[in-house]
């Protein structure tokens, strides 16, 4: 087995954690995090813990897969816990951790840059779109 130097060793943890090399961990995160249904999940937990059905109802056109598949998704990477309280019908809650508030700044952040910037982006996007037919 080969012997690495200092600067090799370095070279090897500094791209562990660099998003722009296809096997960086951090890359899948900022996959999972970049997703629509993320962003709108974690802003409707900002208020304080959601049932299932409510989560639902206030994200429009999410459908049962893909809230199921982002909340768990959610819940491996530690941003969300889900409480079950035994009941007739049992009863399931979704909560952002600490680590799931304390990215809320940025979503948060995102979502009202969104808001109040799409007019903005339609109207380059009709622009585009007139140059380009």
């Amino acid at each position: 087995m080969a012997t690495k130097t200092a600067a090799e060793r370095r070279e090897v943890a500094r791209q562990a954690f660099d998003a722009y090399f296809s096997q960086c961990p951090s890359r899948k995160l900022l996959d999972r995090l970049s997703d629509k249904w993320v962003t709108l999940v974690l802003t409707a937990l900002e208020r304080g813990p959601c049932r299932y059905s409510d989560l639902a109802r206030r994200i429009a056109g999410v459908s049962q897969k893909m809230l199921t598949q982002t909340l768990r998704g959610l819940e491996r990477d530690g941003l969300v816990t889900r409480t079950l309280t035994p009941s007739v019908p049992v009863r399931v809650d979704y909560e952002l951790t600490p680590l799931g508030e304390s990215l809320m700044p940025l979503v948060a952040a995102i979502k009202s840059w969104a808001e109040a910037h799409i007019e903005d982006v339609e109207q380059a996007r009709e622009r585009y779109d007139a140059v380009s037919a």
